[in-house]
């Protein structure tokens, strides 16, 4: 496996099932902190909310293309954990990817989960 924490970037290369990626131990990402990560090519961000929730969306912002979601602010709305862009402050749901403020933007989400206590992303 490789993942290395470097500048606040995450590269995982290691298939461990099909469509699932090794990416990081979950005590390397800190909780409610974001990290980019590089999985099977794709600009992933990462999100530890709690001691075993993980969320993984796309790094880039779908209104303004820039990839900066992972340097978003974490936050809730009621009892749905989101991330507001750093650029223009949209606020999507972290679970489905679904945007608040404009109905027909949304942010991509993958799977998550964590195995042997690494975090595994499904892209």
């Amino acid at each position: 496996m490789t993942a290395t924490l470097e500048l606040g970037a995450l590269d995982a290369t290691t298939e461990t099932a099909a469509g699932w990626y090794r990416v990081c131990a979950v005590a390397e990402l800190e909780l409610a902190w974001g990290e980019a990560a590089l999985i099977a090519g794709r600009q992933v961000a990462l999100f530890r909310t709690g001691p075993g929730e993980v969320f993984a969306v796309s790094h880039e912002d779908p209104a303004t293309g820039a990839h900066v979601m992972a340097r978003g602010i974490l936050g809730s709305r009621g009892t749905r954990p989101t991330i507001a862009s750093p650029l223009h402050k949209e606020v999507y749901d972290l679970e489905t990817g679904e945007c608040f403020g404009t109905a027909a933007v949304r942010l991509q989400t993958f799977s998550t989960r964590i195995s042997d206590g690494f975090i595994e992303v499904a892209v």
